[in-house]
């Protein structure tokens, strides 16, 4: 039977291990982390001190690390792969990485008479645990062919995609529709709980129609009891959505959905949950509708009802120097513009208040254009009340369109003005 190295051992990792060994392989593992060894060394397997060391004796070598660099790192770093190799072997790769990364490691690899397999896997940690991973190929069909029993012994399905970067080109497509469904699925259960309506049944509404998806199913009970434990985790999601924006850049694909869902998972990160599970995100949605999602949701008091209302009548008294971008239909097919000057005198959560001595009209679209020192993209925004003001004119603006990392960032500028 074949002896096989397994290098990295985290929340994927270290069940597809354990799956090998209870199938009967002997296994020799690493982990930078030691101890996350140990567990598997009571069922049987070596422990070997660097990755060199794990791939000396082993006629399969199977990686499971977290991005990029750390993948490059093992492969290549002092005491690497690289280093233990012998004609002969097979490397799968089973990390989420660019398919730049997996056709320099098939080429790398290559040069030592060693067959390289970028075979990135769909399922989270329980379909680890139980053995039921769907496995990507990309490299040389034969190649696969002849690891199918340690692919069987860890997966239900192993799927070949074509030539090297292959497996890794389609993680990042499936994982660019996992990122949209789960910020979906975060998007509507906030409004179904902002309405007030018991989130459980919700679910199963979801789960009976057209919405049904895997990451209802596999979600939608977490977010029920809130347990943001770690399936696949909120960073790792960024990381490969950005990894797939990359890729749609390259192609020159315009991918709106992806770079939203991105934006929705950076914000997620800077809030300091990309450690826990990707379900976690909705806390964002929590923070801006001033609630948290639960089975059965707590009808406002009338004294919370008018705090909330207090808080979005709330306005900062601000003094800030902008210029607007006015845009006026002339003809059919043109427009004219010009950059007047204005002043943000205040904002709330409901928009904000400029003054400037332009007139403008009502329900006319303005671009906002903050000082450089914001490092702010312009903002669009809608004029909804006038009131004059001494000569001047008072614009209340409602903002449109505002992404969210952008309304962040905008109101971090706010603050540090405002302080």
């Amino acid at each position: 039977m074949k002896t096989i190295g397994f290098i990295g051992l985290g929340t994927m990792g270290k069940p597809m291990a354990a799956n090998l060994l209870k199938k009967g392989y002997e296994v020799i593992v690493y982990n930078r982390t030691q101890s996350k060894s140990l567990e598997l060394k009571g069922l049987g397997a070596l422990v070997a001190d660097s990755p060199m060391d794990a791939v000396k004796q082993a006629d399969v070598i199977i990686t499971m690390l977290s991005t990029d660099a750390v993948v490059l790192e093992t492969a290549f770093g002092e005491n690497g792969i690289v280093h233990g190799l012998r004609p002969g072997q097979t490397i799968i790769d089973c990390s989420t990485v660019s398919p730049e990364t997996s056709r320099k490691l098939y080429h790398e690899f290559s040069s030592h008479l060693v067959e390289f397999l970028d075979a990135p896997v769909t399922g989270t940690k329980p379909a680890a645990e139980s053995g039921q991973l769907v496995f990507m190929v990309g490299g040389a069909e034969e190649g696969m062919q002849e690891q199918h029993d340690i692919f069987k012994a860890m997966g239900s399905k192993i799927i070949y995609m074509g030539p090297s970067g292959s497996g890794s080109y389609a993680k990042l497509a499936h994982n660019t529709i996992v990122g949209i469904n789960a910020v979906g699925l975060m998007e509507g259960i906030s409004i179904a709980a902002k309405a007030g309506l018991n989130i459980e049944s919700f679910l199963e509404i979801v789960q009976s129609g057209g919405a049904a998806s895997k990451q209802a199913e596999l979600k939608g009970p977490k977010l029920l009891g809130r347990d943001f434990s770690t399936q696949f985790s909120l960073q790792l999601m960024l990381k490969d959505l950005k990894l797939a924006g990359k890729v749609s850049e390259e192609f020159q694909l315009p991918s709106p959905m992806l770079h939203a869902a991105q934006n929705i998972f950076q914000m997620g990160v800077s809030k300091g949950l990309g450690a826990q599970d990707l379900s976690s995100v909705i806390q964002c949605y929590e923070e801006w509708m001033h609630m948290k999602v639960s089975a059965e949701p707590k009808a406002m008091s009338k004294a919370e009802q008018e705090l909330l209302e207090r808080r979005r009548n709330t306005r900062v008294q601000l003094n800030i120097k902008l210029h607007l971008s006015v845009y006026q239909w002339e003809q059919e097919g043109s427009f004219s513009g010009q950059l007047i000057e204005g002043t943000l005198v205040d904002l709330s959560e409901s928009g904000m208040r400029i003054l400037s001595a332009y007139p403008l009209a009502r329900d006319m679209f303005i671009v906002i254009h903050f000082p450089q020192e914001a490092e702010l993209p312009p903002v669009t925004a809608r004029i909804i009340r006038i009131d004059p003001d001494s000569g001047q004119f008072r614009y209340g603006c409602m903002l449109s369109g505002l992404p969210p990392y952008v309304r962040l960032k905008l109101e971090d500028y706010i603050r540090s003005k405002a302080e």
